[in-house]
């Protein structure tokens, strides 16, 4: 432990239980998907060597993001039931706060699982682009360990972590963050076995169960992602197939259970030379920070994750994130159109498209697809 209150990793115990939940859950997915549905895999063999090349916190020198369309609550985890079994405790991901975390049990549960809570604005004052499992996820792509800042939450701003608060109970390192000024969860970027993590998202937000495949546009949280980590993260994107038949959102009693004899697929796209695609944005990003910076001397002080107002709200800004964005979309629609899938429409990628869907925001919508806001 150093003067910071950070750590190498977590204590045994943690260690213990996660990795126990990691594993057993990837068990049953993987018992699941083997014996139950006719699964394939596309790109695997790439995407392992990629994985294991990582294996060693020193041949990691960048995190890693992978990337995916989103069609059923199941996706994740059952798409890494496909992988071998060293995988299973590596990833890191996103859940809803108030599905995920909304008792202790289950906050247990998905905190052992990786999974960082996740305010969704439609249904939180906490939501949005600043909120800490953005910063955490930016932390975690990063080269850390990273000491927690001492600053409660406001719904206004940035949301900072807990003082002095430990929610290890094997463990009195003081690594706790808040996400709305009354919870305490552990940093997982405070470790230095977290260092350049893989992080996996789904940037439509909500399942999207299309009849024609389709997706909805991306949120702007990747394109946070990508431009702040202290590297440019690998990114790989990804296509899934099936998941939505295993758990589709128009199933009947007994709705909490899989759908058997499904055909599912999963194709890992190849790894995209991040500093190629995204090289040039990133040299935007940094200059639009030293502008704002000079504008506001004291927002140098900001730690690594947190915007200030004119860097969240600039108009420029604003505009580099949907760049990011649409670009890693792209990405995506490649790995969809090697699976002979015909090419949508461009509009499906655009906000306008989606707000006509008026006030409407899940269940059976009138193109026929099924959305669910998780």
């Amino acid at each position: 432990m150093d003067s910071h209150g950070t750590a190498d990793s977590p204590s045994l115990a943690w260690r213990a239980a996660t990795s126990t939940t990691m594993w057993g859950v990837g068990g049953l997915c993987r018992a699941f998907l083997s014996c139950l549905t006719h699964a394939e895999v596309h790109g695997g063999e790439d995407f392992t060597a990629l994985l294991d090349s990582r294996h060693q916190r020193s041949g990691r020198s960048k995190g890693l993001i992978t990337v995916s369309n989103h069609t059923s609550v199941m996706d994740d985890p059952l798409v890494w039931g496909l992988l071998p079994f060293r995988f299973w405790n590596r990833r890191w991901s996103f859940g809803s706060h108030d599905i995920c975390y909304q008792n202790r049990p289950l906050a247990f549960f998905f905190t052992m699982g990786q999974v960082l809570p996740t305010h969704r604005l439609v249904h939180s004052q906490f939501g949005g682009l600043a909120q800490p499992a953005v910063t955490q996820a930016i932390r975690l792509l990063s080269k850390g360990p990273f000491p927690v800042d001492h600053h409660r939450a406001t719904p206004d701003r940035q949301h900072w972590s807990l003082r002095n608060v430990c929610v290890d109970p094997f463990s009195d390192l003081p690594v706790a963050y808040t996400t709305n000024g009354e919870d305490a969860h552990q940093a997982p970027s405070a470790f230095a076995c977290n260092t350049y993590s893989w992080v996996h998202i789904f940037p439509e937000g909500k399942i999207h169960q299309a009849p024609r495949k389709t997706m909805r546009y991306f949120k702007w949280g990747i394109a946070r992602l990508i431009l702040e980590a202290t590297e440019c993260p690998d990114v790989v994107p990804m296509w899934i197939e099936g998941f939505d038949e295993i758990m589709h959102e128009s199933r009947e009693f007994p709705r909490f259970l899989p759908r058997p004899g499904k055909h599912v697929s999963v194709t890992f796209g190849s790894k995209v030379d991040s500093d190629a695609v995204f090289g040039d944005m990133r040299s935007r990003w940094q200059k639009l920070k030293a502008k704002a910076e000079a504008a506001d001397p004291q927002s140098r002080n900001l730690p690594l994750g947190v915007l200030s107002e004119e860097l969240l709200n600039n108009q420029e800004a604003v505009e580099l994130r949907k760049e990011v964005t649409m670009k890693v979309r792209n990405l995506v629609l490649e790995v969809r159109r090697s699976r002979g899938l015909p090419d949508e429409d461009p509009k499906e990628g655009l906000v306008e498209t989606w707000l006509e869907e008026g006030p409407k925001r899940e269940g059976h919508m009138k193109d026929d697809s099924w959305v669910r806001d998780i």
